[in-house]
């Protein structure tokens, strides 16, 4: 049997995406066995980051003030706004070095079927900033599942509308790949959607 305080441990660490159980209790025995030091800076880390990190006032992604440093670096190009659907999204693009406008973070896709709707993502500050008269294009880059694909017509009929131009982040072959490996859906869309 388990101690108390290690199965709560345990529990807690289950709780991240793609950890089990087996694997929560690797990591807890790992931190007390071995790293306890690193088990404390995790523990003081983790509750820096809930009590100081907030969401953007603008564009809702994680900052530790109330208008993050993307929205206030005055280099980005207002003219372009792109929607993501997470920060990690917005990482992931930044990381890329290839996109200069600002972003909009809808901190997850509608979901009917779990209650999610437009107004649980943000989309009337999204239109409310969309048409604020600076944005010329929203870069919808919201995941390609079948949630994502919803929540991007729903965003692309939604700023239509309002007379806002949108486009969508393109999809297709991967660099690198070979077509023979890459999967059917990937290549019909890579196709349809060829320049």
């Amino acid at each position: 049997m388990t101690e108390p305080t290690l199965q709560a441990l345990i529990d807690a660490l289950r709780r991240l995406p793609g950890v089990g159980v087996k694997s929560a209790q690797r990591m807890a025995f790992h931190l007390l066995q071995h790293d306890r030091a690193g088990a404390q800076e995790i523990a003081a880390a983790l509750q820096a980051a809930a009590t100081n990190v907030r969401h953007c006032e603008r564009c809702h992604t994680f900052t530790e003030a109330k208008v993050c440093a993307t929205c206030l670096d005055a280099s980005r190009d207002v003219r372009q706004l792109c929607v993501v659907e997470t920060p990690a999204d917005q990482a992931a693009l930044e990381r890329s070095g290839s996109y200069r406008g600002l972003y909009f973070v809808l901190m997850g896709p509608l979901s009917p079927l779990d209650g999610i709707g437009g107004k649980d993502i943000g989309l009337p500050e999204l239109l409310a900033r969309a048409s604020d008269g600076s944005v010329e294009e929203v870069i919808i880059a919201t995941n390609f599942t079948a949630e994502g694909e919803a929540t991007s017509h729903v965003l692309a009929e939604s700023l239509k509308a309002r007379g806002v131009r949108s486009t969508r982040l393109a999809r297709g072959v991967p660099i690198g790949s070979e077509l023979e490996y890459v999967d059917l859906g990937t290549i019909a869309h890579a196709l349809a959607d060829r320049r």
